[in-house]
């Protein structure tokens, strides 16, 4: 390719790189810092959740009923999306979620072997559920805000892939100008500025993939699908819940056979570190059950399903069953959420999600100084005069 060409495809980039940086810098800038606040969520949270720890008692938990029934009595015409049981030491939360007419998501916390009330706590309101209003949707309405954020996100694809392209030194003595900051007491702002945005963003432009993928990944359902297939995925990738398999009719004079289910968990599954119960919708549905095998992380839950007449349990088609029966594309989308957010990798990975987040918010600052110094960059001094390259 002739040098005139590379240099008018580079232009190009540069044009649709500049131009789209432009149009999401201040939605990028808002869901990258927001992102970094979110990622210790769960460490910042704990610092102030004794409200969730209850003492020990050598005694059974009180039935799943008998929770419905207390959490309904303080929250009436709600609905329970899920009863979660953990360690001994811990508090059962009760959780209720309900979209329509409008959002409503709330848990109670109840004392495991009494059913005593403890604390009502609205996760619509509050430090970080203002982050996360900010992170999906930048403060505004749902319909508009969630539109701009996953749109930009996707933007956000096509502007790491364009900066990668631009970063790609011409000649090989630049290498080592695009790889680190070889700064001196005579560099300028503006060579400062063109190295921080260049060089972190070459460092960073993995992560930021990653972030962006993953964040399309739960934004759009056909990016969903696709990235479900392209990994090789051959089961329904969407959450389905079974149906009975029995057609014995429930003894409204007895208590739910459910009430055997959570005691018999917590004799399979020893190691489990919570199980949240979803109890059925009718009379026709089964029982869910979500066990939690790792404190902090998702991907490798277990969804369990039973028959809620006979507890026997019912296989499922969906990707969301049993951790062990997971493919490989399973893997990849359950995973997604604790790629997302670093949680995949521990503490450790939390701490790069945030300083890359934090990186990622800083691009489009340093890239908004870069298009400024160019465009309205100083013409040469004129008679001790500096004339401003937009002057007539």
């Amino acid at each position: 390719m002739s040098s005139t060409k590379k240099k008018n495809r580079r232009k190009i980039i540069l044009q649709i790189h500049k131009i789209l940086g432009l149009a999401t810098g201040i939605v990028l800038f808002i869901v990258s810092i927001t992102g970094c606040l979110w990622v210790f969520k769960d460490e910042i949270e704990s610092f102030y959740d004794d409200y969730k720890y209850v003492t020990p008692q050598k005694q059974d938990f009180i039935l799943s009923s008998q929770v419905k029934s207390i959490a309904e009595q303080i929250l009436p015409d709600k609905t329970i999306h899920g009863v979660i049981y953990g360690k001994p030491n811990e508090a059962i939360e009760v959780v209720f979620y309900q979209a329509e007419p409008e959002l409503f998501y709330q848990s109670l916390f109840l004392d495991p072997y009494s059913g005593k009330f403890i604390k009502r706590v609205d996760h619509n309101s509050g430090f970080f559920a203002f982050v996360l209003k900010g992170h999906i949707r930048l403060w505004l309405p749902e319909a508009i805000g969630s539109r701009v954020v996953s749109y930009s996100i996707l933007l956000f694809l096509i502007i790491v892939i364009s900066g990668f392209l631009l970063w790609i030194p011409r000649n090989k003595k630049n290498w080592r100008q695009r790889l680190k900051f070889d700064w001196n007491n005579k560099t300028r702002w503006k060579r400062k500025n063109f190295d921080l945005h260049t060089v972190t963003g070459f460092y960073i432009s993995s992560l930021g993939l990653l972030f962006a993928f993953t964040g399309c990944v739960m934004a759009f359902n056909w990016f969903y699908f696709i990235a479900y297939i392209a990994t090789g995925g051959d089961k329904e990738p969407q959450f389905i819940m079974p149906q009975n398999i029995s057609a014995t009719v429930v003894n409204a004079d007895k208590n739910p056979v459910y009430d055997q289910l959570i005691p018999l968990l917590y004799r399979t599954y020893k190691n489990a570190q919570s199980f949240e119960l979803h109890y059925p919708e009718n009379d026709s549905t089964s029982v869910l059950v979500e066990v939690s095998n790792s404190r902090g992380i998702y991907y490798n839950m277990d969804y369990l399903f039973f028959d809620q007449n006979t507890l026997e349990e019912i296989e499922t088609t969906s990707i969301y069953g049993k951790y062990e029966d997971a493919r490989f594309a399973d893997k990849v989308i359950r995973m997604n959420y604790d790629i997302h957010v670093g949680a995949i990798g521990g503490i450790t990975g939390k701490i790069i999600a945030f300083l890359a987040s934090l990186i990622c918010a800083s691009l489009p600052i340093t890239g908004v100084l870069l298009w400024y110094g160019k465009t309205y960059k100083k013409k040469p001094s004129v008679k001790g005069k500096l004339v401003p390259a937009y002057s007539t």
